[in-house]
């Protein structure tokens, strides 16, 4: 029966590429209807350039509550034209109207605020025609109550590092009853675009910074080790003297690829390592240290090791028991700090035997996603990606959804986890990656099964098909992942490439997604450049499609943005030796040559993360494919 669903679904895919079947472009992104506030009791913040409204705080405000006031006061002027002055609550005069920022006495008189209720980056949002309350659950929790209320209900939009929209007007109208609490759908939330900066991280309300304090901001989750950390745990050095240190492979030799995370002195060794790097760190901000293996598969397979993993059910079981027995080493001295490890590669699926738990102040950060397809629901698909699953019936069939099952399982055994997300193809970065319907779905999930954080890899500095899309649509999932997915991609298309230009993009968009998911499944991780298939129909639709966004009554840099996203098409077509590029073509070398022309001028230097394309013309074959390139 397997064989057979897989034999009629090869045929519907045979069937889409033809075009013999139409695939629906009915796309649906995910997420509630967004509504825009509405304003029942006006309250006016700012009448014809003029406000009679103060900002207020408390007497001695923290640097994090002073950018809080500093922003508020600088896009209330950006947008208006009015300067709101900024007063300690002891300063204020009585009737005076007044923004009032953290937390203050006067909120007490105000209402009530509960910020046991709030979570750390959490906050009130309150007005009654006289006072705006943005109180937040800590001081960051405030600062975001703040780029809410900004984004929200003024309109200011941070799209980018460097593109922000500002409305203006003379007149800032509000509505006299707002009472929200606002609270984040993970608490861990990561998000690096290319280019981005401590600001930008704050106004997008990512949390995570990994290694930079930004204590204006708030702060941010910070790492004193991070990545790959075995090797200076346990480094490399140790092997001519204590070879017995390090993994065993299938035989019998020793190797630095890994640590044995079952040898008893290995661990004292690592908390050794470990507690002088703690101790050399800025303590103030570092709260957390992680265990990370080598990016590659061969793990020990020594008897103690091969024993664990028997017992337990999983490769991953001397990790999560080493990282216990690692957390518990230090915990007394250092109580606040978390302790994380990858569940990557061989180390990704959870024990079986569920008796093996992580202990309370222990978070695996799950990888399996980059296994996952991303052109279908993560629940109901089960293709995953690599050469042992990619066989005829997990191709074609209906395998079980194993990565989305793991990750279940994964939140029964510990209190907190966090998802170390790829949603790009980094062997593929310059093509069009469909992973934009199955972002809210795949978020969405990983909530409400109770996963804890979202870190995720992609802008850092891969300058992708529609990555800055892809980042912002992020942002906004993180924090909130029912957020109305296709209401945000639109609000970016109208300010990025142009409001003349952007229902193009859009259909565009939706037809590429419609016709990857009828004829592929999309990897993060996948050499090959045929990451879905479009039938003549879909070529010939999406050329008229670029032409009429490139002819667009743009501004000159939505124009260049428009004509960086149209090279990720052409790109696909030369791959694929359509249209223009079609193999029996003459001039197809001096297409090629001008593609390679128009990626260098756009700042477009990779076809793949992993190498840069020629610097010099005379260095490329034009004979090849552009894959071929890097």
């Amino acid at each position: 029966m397997a064989t057979l669903k897989a034999v009629i679904s090869f045929i519907e895919i045979i069937f889409f590429i033809l075009g013999v079947f139409p695939v629906s472009t009915e796309i649906d992104y995910g997420g509630g209807k967004y509504e825009a506030p509405a304003v029942v009791t006006p309250m006016t913040l700012v009448d014809g350039g003029e406000t009679e409204f103060v900002i207020v705080t408390e007497e001695n405000p923290d640097e994090c509550i002073l950018t809080a006031v500093e922003e508020l006061q600088t896009y209330i002027k950006k947008i208006s034209g009015a300067e709101l002055a900024h007063v300690a609550e002891t300063e204020l005069a009585e009737g005076q109207k007044a923004i009032v920022i953290g937390e203050t006495e006067l909120e007490k008189s105000i209402t009530s605020v509960d910020r046991a209720k709030i979570s750390a980056d959490g906050f009130l949002l309150y007005s009654n025609g006289t006072y705006l309350l943005i109180a937040g659950g800590d001081s960051r929790g405030t600062l975001y109550g703040v780029y809410t209320f900004l984004e929200e209900y003024l309109g200011v939009r941070w799209f980018t590092p460097t593109l922000e929209v500002v409305p203006e007007s003379e007149d800032i109208v509000i509505d006299a009853g707002i009472n929200r609490v606002v609270q984040p759908s993970f608490a861990i939330r990561r998000n690096d675009c290319a280019g981005t900066n401590a600001a930008h991280r704050a106004r997008t309300k990512m949390n995570v910074s990994f290694h930079y304090e930004e204590t204006e901001y708030g702060g941010a989750l910070n790492y004193v080790m991070w990545d790959v950390t075995l090797d200076r745990l346990v480094p490399d050095a140790l092997f001519a003297e204590h070879p017995e240190y390090f993994a065993m492979n299938p035989e019998g030799k020793r190797t630095t690829d890994h640590v044995c995370l079952s040898h008893p002195e290995v661990l004292a060794l690592a908390v050794e390592n470990a507690r002088k790097a703690i101790l050399e760190c800025n303590r103030e901000t570092a709260d957390h240290i992680h265990i990370g293996q080598k990016d590659n598969m061969n793990y020990c397979h020594c008897e103690s090791c091969e024993e664990l993993y028997a017992k337990y059910g999983t490769v991953c079981a001397p990790t999560i028991i080493f990282t216990n027995a690692f957390a518990d080493a230090l915990d007394d001295e250092f109580p606040d700090f978390t302790f994380t490890f990858y569940a990557y590669n061989e180390t990704d699926r959870p024990p079986t035997d569920k008796s093996l738990k992580c202990s309370k102040n222990v978070v695996p950060v799950l990888c399996g996603l980059h296994k996952a397809c991303r052109s279908h629901p993560l629940t109901e698909c089960g293709a995953m990606d690599g050469i042992e699953n990619e066989t005829f019936e997990k191709l074609y069939g209906d395998p079980e959804p194993t990565i989305a099952e793991d990750f279940k399982n994964w939140v029964e055994i510990a209190e907190r986890t966090y998802i170390y997300d790829y949603t790009i193809n980094f062997l593929n970065t310059a093509q069009f990656f469909s992973n934009f319907e199955t972002m809210q779905s795949t978020m969405k999930y990983m909530h409400d099964i109770g996963i804890t954080g979202y870190v995720y890899n992609c802008g850092d500095g891969h300058y992708a098909a529609f990555n800055e899309l892809r980042n912002y649509l992020l942002c906004k999932l993180q924090w909130d992942v029912d957020c109305d997915v296709e209401y945000h991609m639109n609000d970016f298309l109208n300010a990025f490439y142009g409001e003349d230009a952007a229902p193009y993009i859009k259909e565009y968009i939706d037809l590429q997604t419609a016709m990857t998911k009828a004829t592929a499944h999309a990897f993060d991780f996948d050499w090959h450049y045929q990451a879905g298939f479009c039938s003549p129909f879909a070529v010939a639709k999406s050329d008229i499609l670029w032409k009429k966004a490139l002819n667009a009554d743009v501004t000159e840099e939505q124009k260049f943005n428009i004509e960086v996203a149209e090279l990720s098409w052409r790109y696909y077509k030369a791959n694929l030796f359509m249209g223009e590029y079609i193999f029996l073509n003459p001039f197809r070398l001096k297409e090629n040559e001008e593609l390679y022309d128009d990626f260098k001028s756009h700042g477009l230097n990779r076809v793949s993360s992993f190498g840069l394309i020629p610097e010099n013309k005379e260095d490329v074959d034009f004979m090849q494919r552009p894959y071929n390139w890097g």
